[in-house]
């Protein structure tokens, strides 16, 4: 069970993102909301498929960052694995024609920032154990 810690969370995103489309839901501002949240003001807010699944990404590129804190080898397998996910990510944009959508190229673009920030954080970590062993 173990292995399960190194699956990057944005594969899910990936998967729950091509269901959704599999099953013909649409990610333009004229689909049917998901639900919808009453606000005090007597309006309330409609939450479309498209935003519940930035929402979704965004949380999930939170939970992400905190994971590239992490120091250890094992850390380098779930970086590769986050860089094999963005690489699936920017394939089916650029050939899939349901995810040609900005919707999908921000997801895509949050894939970019976690492997980027994954590298950037494991590097400066390493630098500074190095700068403390060296001392």
């Amino acid at each position: 069970m173990k292995i399960l810690r190194y699956i990057p969370l944005f594969i899910i995103i990936l998967i729950v993102y091509n269901m959704m489309f599999l099953s013909g839901v649409s990610f333009t501002c004229t689909d049917e909301p998901i639900f919808e949240i009453p606000l005090m003001s007597k309006s309330s807010l409609l939450v479309l498929p498209g935003d519940f699944m930035l929402i979704l990404s965004i949380l999930v590129l939170y939970i992400e960052i905190f994971r590239a804190t992490r120091t250890s080898i094992a850390s380098i397998i779930d970086h590769s694995l986050s860089l094999l996910t963005f690489i699936l990510f920017l394939i089916e944009f650029i050939v899939m024609p349901g995810a040609s959508t900005s919707i999908f190229l921000i997801i895509t673009l949050m894939s970019l920032l976690d492997v980027l920030a994954g590298f950037t954080i494991t590097l400066s970590t390493a630098k500074r154990d190095i700068a403390v062993i060296s001392q």
